[in-house]
C-alpha cells in the first residue's frame, strides 16, 4: 500500500505544483488519511519541496481506527503547539516561497497563526483538490466499503430476530452500535437513527426514549466504519401486524423511487439525472415538501463526500464512484419510510451497479 499513497502524493503535488505553489499542506483528516494512510487525530500532512512530513500532535499508535502512516513519509512529534502553524514554519525552512493549504478547513486563527509564524510565505488556497482525488475509489478501499456493508446487514439482520414492541428508540441505537462492533467495525460511520411510530422516515432522526408500538412504523439508518471507510444502509419494517393500506401505499412508492435511483447508476449519468430518476415519482405522488435537500451522496472516508445527488449538482459519475441512494417520505404525525443503499457505480458490462447493502427491502412485519 505505500506505493499507492506515493502515487496519490504526485498527482496532488502535480496538480499544486501546476497552481505555482512549492509546497501543500493538508490539514483535513479524512484527506491526511488519504495522502498518508493513517494519522493520529489532529495530525497534518506537508508535501515538499524535499521529503513529505507527517505532523502528529502525539506518536502513532497502530490504532486500525486511525490507520498506520505510510513508512516513506518523514515523521514529527509535536506534543506542544499546532501542527499546522509548525509546517508553515517548516516549509519556510524548505525554501518555499508559496505553500497551498485547504481553506475550507482552516480556521480565521490558524490563517493567522501560520501568517505570523512565516509572513514571507504567501499562502494560495489548495481548493478541493484532495476531495476530486478521493472520489474515483480503487479496489482496495471498495474492498473496505464491502467489508463495511457486510457488517452493517449482520448488525441489522440480528437485530430483527429479536423483540422489538417495547424497546425505545435510543436502546435500539445502542443495541446497534454495539452490534457493529463486535462483528469487526471500528465504530459506526455515523450517529445511528432509529424512529418509531410519528418519528419514522426522518433522515438522521435522533432516537428518543419512544417505545416501539405495535403497527408502528420502524425506520432505521446505520453504518459501519472499517478501516476508515463508512457505509450506510437504511430500512423500513411495520411493527407486530400485518401493515395498513397507507403504509403499503408509501412503502410502495419509496421503494419505487429508490429503484430508479439505483437503476440511474451508470458511468457519465449526470448527478442531477440521478436525483431526478428518484424525486419526480415522489414530486408525482404529491409528496414534494419535505423531500431531502439530495436523494443520495458520496461515501468513503467520510460519510458524506462528494458527489452529491441532487437537483442543481454539476457533473457526472465516473465508475468505481461509490454512493448512497436514499429516498424518503415523511408524513407529520404519522410517520414515513427511507430506503437506503450504498453501492458503487459500475458500467453495465461489469454487470451494473454493485450493490453493497444486501439486507431485504421487502416491507417486513417484526
Amino acid at each position: 500500500m505505500s506505493e499507492v499513497y506515493a502515487v496519490r502524493r504526485g498527482l496532488l503535488r502535480d496538480r499544486y505544483a501546476a497552481a505555482g505553489s512549492a509546497a501543500a499542506l493538508v490539514s483535513r483528516p479524512a484527506n491526511v488519511r488519504y495522502l498518508a494512510g493513517g494519522a493520529p487525530p489532529g495530525a497534518v500532512l506537508l508535501l515538499g519541496p524535499g521529503e513529505d512530513v507527517l505532523l502528529c500532535p502525539r506518536a502513532p499508535t497502530g490504532d486500525p481506527a486511525h490507520g498506520q502512516p505510510d513508512e516513506r513519509l518523514r515523521l514529527d512529534v509535536l506534543p506542544d503547539g499546532d501542527p499546522v502553524v509548525a509546517a508553515a514554519g517548516l516549509a519556510l525552512g524548505l525554501d518555499a516561497d508559496r505553500l497551498a493549504v485547504e481553506e475550507h478547513d482552516l480556521t480565521v486563527s490558524r490563517h493567522r497563526a501560520m501568517a505570523a509564524v512565516a509572513p514571507r510565505l504567501r499562502l494560495a488556497d489548495l481548493g478541493s483538490a484532495v476531495e476530486q482525488l478521493r472520489l474515483v475509489k480503487d479496489e482496495e478501499e471498495i474492498a473496505c466499503l464491502r467489508i463495511a456493508a457486510e457488517i452493517t446487514d449482520q448488525a441489522l439482520g440480528e437485530l430483527l430476530e429479536s423483540i422489538l414492541v417495547g424497546r425505545t428508540e435510543r436502546h435500539l441505537a445502542l443495541e446497534l452500535e454495539r452490534r457493529l462492533v463486535d462483528h469487526g467495525a471500528d465504530g459506526p460511520a455515523f450517529a445511528t437513527s432509529v424512529g418509531t411510530g410519528p418519528n419514522s422516515g426522518q433522515g438522521r432522526h435522533r432516537p428518543t426514549d419512544r417505545r416501539v408500538e405495535e403497527g408502528d412504523f420502524l425506520s432505521v439508518c446505520l453504518g459501519a466504519n472499517y478501516r476508515g471507510y463508512r457505509c450506510e444502509i437504511g430500512r423500513t419494517f411495520v411493527i407486530g401486524t400485518a401493515p395498513a393500506d397507507w403504509q403499503i401505499e408509501l412503502y410502495d412508492l419509496v421503494f419505487a423511487a429508490q429503484r430508479a435511483g439505483r437503476e440511474a447508476l451508470v458511468p457519465g449519468a449526470a448527478y442531477r439525472e440521478v436525483d431526478h430518476a428518484a424525486r419526480h415519482l415522489l414530486d408525482a405522488a404529491g409528496h414534494t415538501d419535505g423531500l431531502p435537500a439530495a436523494i443520495g451522496h458520496g461515501v468513503g472516508l467520510e460519510i458524506d463526500e462528494d458527489p452529491q445527488l441532487a437537483p442543481a449538482a454539476m457533473g457526472k459519475l465516473d465508475a468505481c464512484v461509490p454512493v448512497t441512494v436514499e429516498p424518503g417520505v415523511h408524513l407529520p404525525g404519522r410517520g414515513g419510510v427511507r430506503i437506503d443503499d450504498t453501492l458503487v457505480v459500475r458500467p453495465e458490462a461489469d454487470g451494473g451497479p454493485e450493490l453493497l447493502t444486501i439486507t431485504t427491502k421487502e416491507l417486513l412485519a417484526l
